[in-house]
């Protein structure tokens, strides 16, 4: 921050008002002493004392400017678009609101007077500087300017289209031609706007007459209304996309994959690309992965009940054994599974993995890819991966009985095994590695522990309304026999959920842990429901009681319970 102030340090506003303590500040200062003139405020977010917003708030006090929570008040659309995006992203300022003269601007340096005059001669209005966090300020640069840039590459196409018709200059059916600006930007901003909404995917689909794009947010389809593509132009995109992905642009009658890198907003990007022949032409589909070498997710973030923490810990203190975590695709069994590295690697320990594709890198942590063309596959890397003298290794997948094979020998070697599996529940994995070949015993002498887990959207805390539940069958879901007040989305949702009633996702967790009279019931060949009804005796919880909690604590909805735990 520029300039000197009279005012409280920031340290001590900081203390005042509880955020940190002496201690904490000394330990602070202390840091600051061998940090290159770092100023007192990044040293404590680098200690993780204090939150961004925490800081912005103490900086507010000090500076006497307000402090604004863009994530919470109404963004006036002309404000923003009153500063261009360059000169937004440049400065980190957003303007947020108008009236008369007056613009008000939320910026993470409030009293660089420069930025402010600059603005002023640009914008031609007095200008009110607000404080809020840099993460705030960057993530609504992102959200309002994609959506003009949307609108310009979208009217930009249609010119484009426009003016080919007319001249026959181009024959826009056949859509060869790929060095089309407008739809290289369609795409870079198509790709930006999924990223920036938090979409997991983005489809493009091609139908008679109009080509339909959707982004998979939270898990559902949403299809995006501003990127309404013509059928005519719909192969010059997938030839762009090809072309990024490096596949062969002459080949449309097989399915095709490809991958690239992006770098958006700071974060480094893994793009993949599939296509599949259909009746109107190719449907892409592009997975978004943050390659993130940050650091990776502790496992209770993910979701995991202080309840189901404790199953969790006995499973991985065992020195060996195997680990399995099962649940459909898309329920987050690979987050869980790199959380659960997170939290086993340390120095002293060699962890290997073997995975399909690699999806984040883990930093101390040897990650293997695979490669089958060339014979590295995961029973051929698992043999190779146990000369080198691992203590614990990690699978992306078991998809065979070789492969279930070799770790299950693995883990009676001494080595500690992580994997994941596609079952239904916890129990039926013991059963699906029995029918994949592996003998019984050999299950039961080996298997520590499992983890099946599904996602289930949460309630936006915002909007959720409460509602009273008195349907007899929906209160059987719930185990309950008198009539008890759980909450739903509002219709429309509001602003902070887009409009959907929803924000984020949480997973919800069943684990057995594979005690002596479990390994007896394996050995003996027992069915899913005898280890089920044993392992909840145990204290298994099941996934449908944890949903159960969470629906009583107005956290999610019905519809999510029956979607995640319903069975006939």
């Amino acid at each position: 921050m520029a300039g000197p102030i009279k005012n409280l340090p920031i340290g001590q506003i900081l203390v005042e008002n509880g955020f940190i303590n002496e201690k904490q500040l000394g330990e602070a200062l202390e840091k600051q002493k061998t940090s290159n003139g770092k100023m007192l405020g990044d040293v404590m977010l680098e200690m993780g004392l204090v939150s961004e917003t925490q800081l912005a708030q103490a900086l507010s006090i000090r500076l006497k400017v307000p402090f604004v929570d863009l994530a919470s008040v109404q963004i006036n659309k002309d404000a923003v678009m009153k500063i261009p995006e360059q000169t937004a992203r440049e400065k980190t300022v957003i303007a947020f609101d108008m009236n008369n003269n007056r613009l008000l601007v939320a910026s993470n340096d409030p009293i660089n007077f420069y930025i402010f005059e600059e603005l002023k001669v640009k914008t031609g209005m007095e200008i009110v500087p607000q404080i809020s966090t840099k993460t705030q300020i960057e993530e609504a640069i992102g959200r309002f300017y994609s959506q003009q840039t949307v609108n310009k590459v979208m009217n930009e196409l249609d010119d484009e289209a426009a003016a080919a018709a007319q001249l026959n200059q181009v024959d826009v059916q056949s859509g060869e031609r790929i060095d089309n600006a407008p739809i290289v930007r369609l795409v870079n901003t198509m790709v930006e706007t999924a990223f920036r909404i938090n979409a997991s995917d983005i489809h493009i689909e091609p139908f008679k007459t109009r080509t339909r794009i959707r982004f998979r947010i939270d898990g559902e389809l949403v299809e995006q209304e501003a990127m309404k593509v013509s059928i005519a132009l719909h192969n010059s995109l997938i030839t762009r996309i090809k072309i990024l992905g490096g596949m062969n642009i002459a080949e449309k009658r097989i399915p095709l994959d490809g991958r690239f890198g992006m770098k958006i907003d700071g974060v480094n990007l893994d793009v993949r690309v599939s296509t599949i022949p259909c009746v109107y032409g190719e449907k892409c589909v592009i997975r978004l992965l943050s390659t993130a070498d940050e650091k990776t997710r502790k496992i209770t973030d993910l979701g995991m009940t202080d309840y189901n923490y404790e199953m969790f810990k006995q499973i991985i203190r065992c020195p060996n054994g195997v680990m399995l975590v099962t649940g459909p695709t898309g329920s987050g069994k690979s987050t869980t599974l790199y959380a659960t590295l997170g939290e086993l690697s340390k120095p002293n320990v060699n962890i290997v993995t073997v995975e399909d594709p690699v999806e984040k890198k883990i930093d101390g942590v040897n990650q293997c890819q695979i490669n089958a063309k060339a014979g590295m596959t995961f029973a051929a890397a698992l043999r190779s991966i146990l000369r080198q003298d691992p203590d614990i290794i990690m699978v992306g997948e078991i998809r065979d009985g070789e492969t279930a094979d070799i770790a299950i020998r693995a883990a009676i070697t001494g080595h500690f095994v992580l994997s994941t599996l596609h079952t239904n529940d916890a129990a039926s994995t013991i059963v699906r590695l029995v029918d994949m070949g592996v003998a019984p015993y050999m299950v039961a002498s080996s298997l520590v522990g499992i983890i099946a887990q599904r996602l289930v959207k949460l309630l936006c805390n915002e909007c959720k309304e409460t509602i009273t539940l008195t349907d007899p069958a929906d209160l059987r879901l719930v185990s309950q026999d008198k009539p008890v007040q759980i909450c739903q989305p509002h219709k429309g949702g509001c602003k902070k959920c887009r409009g959907t009633g929803y924000s984020g996702r949480t997973a919800i967790h069943e684990i057995i842990v594979t005690s002596n009279d479990i390994k007896e019931l394996i050995s003996k060949g027992a069915t899913a429901e005898e280890i089920g009804k044993k392992a909840t005796e145990n204290g298994t919880l099941l996934l449908r009681d944890n949903v159960t909690q969470m629906v009583l604590a107005g956290r999610t909805t019905m519809d999510e319970l029956v979607k995640a735990t319903y069975t006939v």
